[in-house]
């Protein structure tokens, strides 16, 4: 038997139950939506939807066969539920044209009298459930699979469900006035931070002027004081090491010359021996066979050798007669005239005063006396950097100088910090600016987890274990995700998501990482966290900031107008 013969006995096996499908208003057949019935007008012949050349009897639709691609012809059965939405398309034999072989129909239509239409997926229609969640009104299964007979209650679960929408529809807008607060805090927030830099530059240009004036007043008081001592009351470094100096001086001239009298002595001594010692030498005879006498002999001649070798005496007595002089006194005799030198210059110049032949001491004790010096204030310790020798003008002028560029440096860092906020990207105008900083957490098993907006992200320890960083932000971005519609449709939607990177490093493993995934809602919170992947989270969160922003932000008014949102 062939199809045409076929459909010819469907048509009258089955004929009387069509015409009560299609005779309702409207002529649609069993499980057509309104928007769809022009498909369905000719009663004779009917065109599958997305594959209009393939053209079937109209007494082939519903007939629980499956004839369309598309499943068009089987909206009020199961027939052609096999039919994936995300079905490949395939060429017609021809292979010129390609076949739709996605579902055309979004579902079986279900009228819902009392309440809303919607549509539930062919799957579920006959399947021998009432699915009053969807089909209120029970017209899923028309069949009656097994005697099953589901009742109207699209009544009853109308008026629940307008209650809802009406509670939804008020949380909505009481969230859409939340973003509009929120907006105008971000508005003011940025306003404020316009206005910060306008004075900042303003105080900025003024401390550079006043800058200048100080360097210039610091640079006087260098000129003024260069080379000056403290002096008036006679307490300066250079008089107090002049009064040392000549201190030494003298006792060391003392102790030079009772080292002279008593070499004097000595000279005098030795020589008289030295005498008495030559004129035996010379009056003694050597004929004569004493021991004694020829050894002493011999010691004298080996004496007068090595004296000869010598030369005399190894202390300079120049020297030592220069030391004992009191015209090297005169540099010590006012030390009030010291004060009229450099004191650093004056340490060097010591030197030149003293006689050359205790140069070489006064070099070796120079580290000992210095350190002496240094210990007792007289003399600053070159190692530090000690500015309490400057005078107290310089001192005083520096330290304005300073202070200023301290204070100029603090605002130039304020100015950069302020415009490099103000680039950043805080959504559609500037709605998480209004955010920044503000907190929200929820509890999950052991842990804590907190969103601190445009900041961080964290997973806290209920039992007092340390707190671990899973994410710093980074930026605002978008995710699509899949939803599945009451119908059972597997829709895309996009949302806006703020990702947070470079957390602390897991255990062999990457640094935590966070999305959060956000719609629109009444209230700031935290509705789920999932781990996705090893150390890499998805959280998802309601703020008034997801909502959707005005048409006038759409279209480009608002700051930003990031696509993402």
């Amino acid at each position: 038997m062939n199809r045409g013969s076929l459909l010819l006995l469907l048509t009258a096996a089955v004929g009387p139950t069509l015409c009560v499908a299609a005779g309702d208003k409207g002529s649609r057949p069993r499980g057509v939506g309104p928007e769809f019935a022009k498909f369905y007008k000719d009663t004779n012949t009917f065109s599958c939807i997305s594959n209009p050349s393939i053209k079937i009897p109209f007494s082939a639709v519903n007939d629980e066969y499956c004839d369309c691609p598309d499943g068009s012809d089987e909206p009020g059965t199961s027939a052609c539920s096999f039919i994936s939405p995300y079905s490949p398309s395939y060429s017609s034999n021809s292979g010129n044209d390609k076949t739709d072989n996605k579902l055309s129909l979004p579902g079986f239509y279900c009228k819902n009298k009392g309440h809303i239409p919607l549509y539930i997926s062919f799957q579920r229609v006959n399947d021998g459930v009432c699915d009053y969640d969807i089909c209120c009104d029970g017209s899923d299964e028309w069949s009656h699979v097994g005697g099953l007979k589901c009742e109207d209650r699209c009544k009853e679960i109308g008026k629940q469900w307008k209650k809802a929408e009406e509670e939804k529809e008020k949380s909505h807008f009481a969230a859409l006035r939340k973003r509009k607060e929120l907006a105008a805090k971000a508005s003011k927030l940025e306003r404020e931070i316009q206005d910060r830099i306008v004075v900042l530059e303003k105080e900025a240009q003024d401390l550079e002027v006043s800058l200048k004036d100080l360097e210039a007043q610091l640079e006087k008081a260098r000129a003024n004081n260069r080379g000056k001592t403290a002096s008036g009351q006679k307490q300066g470094k250079a008089y107090e090491l002049a009064k040392l100096a000549k201190a030494r001086t003298n006792t060391l001239r003392i102790a030079l010359e009772e080292v002279q009298l008593q070499r004097d002595q000595v000279t005098n001594l030795l020589r008289e021996a030295e005498g008495i010692l030559s004129k035996f030498k010379e009056e003694y005879n050597p004929n004569f066979n004493d021991e004694g006498v020829k050894r002493a002999v011999r010691g004298w001649e080996d004496y007068i050798a090595r004296k000869g070798e010598q030369g005399g005496d190894s202390f300079e007595d120049a020297s030592l007669l220069d030391a004992l002089k009191h015209e090297h006194d005169e540099p010590f005799e006012n030390p009030d005239q010291w004060a009229e030198e450099a004191e650093i210059g004056l340490v060097y110049k010591l030197a030149s005063f003293l006689p050359a032949g205790v140069v070489n001491f006064i070099e070796d004790s120079l580290t000992s006396s210095r350190s002496a010096l240094v210990s007792n204030g007289l003399l600053a310790d070159s190692s530090l950097d000690n500015d309490s020798d400057e005078p107290r003008e310089v001192r005083d002028a520096r330290d304005k100088v300073t202070g200023a560029e301290v204070s100029l440096n603090l605002k130039k860092s304020e100015i950069k910090d302020l415009k490099r906020d103000l680039k950043e990207d805080f959504g559609v105008d500037s709605i998480f600016r209004a955010l920044k900083g503000e907190c929200i957490s929820q509890d999950s098993g052991d842990y804590t987890y907190e969103h601190c907006w445009m900041e961080q992200t964290k997973q806290k320890s209920r039992r007092g274990r340390a707190d671990t960083t899973m994410g710093r932000f980074e930026k605002i971005s978008s995710i699509v995700v899949d939803e599945v519609t009451p119908s059972g449709q597997i829709v895309q939607k996009t949302k806006v998501t703020l990702v947070y990177t470079n957390g602390q490093t897991c255990w062999n493993g990457p640094a935590r990482s966070t999305t959060v995934i956000l719609e629109c809602g009444e209230n700031n919170e935290i509705i789920k966290i999932s781990e996705d992947e090893k150390c890499i989270y998805s959280m998802f969160a309601t703020s008034p900031a997801a909502c959707d922003p005005p048409l006038a932000s759409k279209d480009g008014q608002g700051r930003s107008g990031k696509d993402e949102l």
